[in-house]
């Protein structure tokens, strides 16, 4: 059964963000406090409060925690598709299929990038918390791609970093509707939660700032191949961003993408892949380059359009 706590706020919260206070208060993640309360389960007067709302000292708090059976500890249990490109004592670099979580998280049941790991014999970082750790970036469930996981705690330190500090290059490929004009560009615009669906994401005049530079591989009749790179590593940012110019991404209804060319193309999930991960190994400083090849899905998009000349 799930747990309800009812407690005053201290003092010493008072003004502290919602996920952040729940971490100090609770001992959970932020992550996980971040997600108790999109999901409602976090109320303050008898109301319900988002993420980064803030505490007031003396109000009631009330939260509903996840049956304390359900355990967030990753399931160990091999991934089908998942590929190890490159390990060390530093890190794991693997090839991420479709469907696939980064770690656990409240209500996700289907298998993760740590569990399959770890059902593999590798080591992990201690680092982080408890449900993400050696977790040093994320890619979305519905995203494919080169992903890399810490494997000792030198590695979790100094990539966490070079993340925070953008120094990560981080490569895309994304099959759009239609025609990028210019066929190269940046897209600047800031990303925040959508008005009216908090679910998805969209380009307001209150998010976070948000960059994505693009250029045109490939043009066919009714789509374009990009090879994008991000500056920022916002929440689906690529695929917010070529919405918001009527490009969307092949395949991604939550988006705008068209469901006759999804149809014609076999996608039943966005056409967007993370090609190449760039970044200076933790132990030494060399720069290294990791790339996944399409997924046979993608590919086969591919195949369908350039075969119509």
């Amino acid at each position: 059964m799930p747990e309800h706590r009812q407690l005053p706020v201290p003092e010493g919260l008072e003004g502290m963000r919602v996920d952040a206070a729940l971490s100090k208060l609770l001992g959970i993640s932020r992550t996980m406090a971040a997600e108790l309360a999109e999901a409602g389960d976090v109320q303050i007067e008898g109301a319900r409060v988002g993420k980064s709302d803030r505490l007031s000292s003396g109000a009631w708090l009330e939260v509903t925690l996840p049956d304390p059976k359900q355990d967030l500890v990753p399931k160990e249990e091999l991934v089908e598709g998942m590929e190890v490109l490159y390990s060390d004592e530093d890190l794991i670099a693997i090839h991420k299929p479709v469907g696939v979580a980064a770690h656990p998280t409240l209500g996700w049941e289907g298998p993760t990038v740590v569990g399959g790991l770890a059902a593999a014999g590798f080591r992990i970082s201690t680092s982080g918390p408890p449900e993400r750790k050696g977790i040093v970036q994320r890619l979305d469930v519905g995203t494919s791609g080169v992903m890399v996981v810490a494997a000792s705690e030198r590695g979790y330190s100094v990539l966490k970093r070079a993340f925070k500090e953008r120094t990560v290059e981080k490569t895309y490929h994304a099959l759009v509707e239609g025609h990028m004009d210019p066929i190269k560009g940046t897209i600047d615009a800031p990303i925040g939660r959508h008005p009216s669906a908090g679910w998805r994401f969209a380009v307001t005049s209150d998010g976070k700032h948000a960059v994505t530079h693009y250029e045109t591989l490939e043009a066919f009749r009714e789509a374009s191949l990009l090879e994008v790179h991000l500056e920022t590593g916002r929440t689906h940012q690529i695929r917010v961003h070529m919405s918001a110019l009527h490009h969307p991404c092949c395949g991604d209804p939550m988006y705008g993408s068209t469901p006759a060319l999804s149809a014609k193309l076999g996608l039943i999930r966005q056409w967007l892949h993370a090609v190449t991960l760039g970044f200076h190994h933790p132990a030494d400083g060399r720069w290294m380059e990791i790339s996944a090849p399409y997924p046979d899905d993608l590919q086969h998009a591919l195949d369908v359009l350039r075969a119509e000349g």
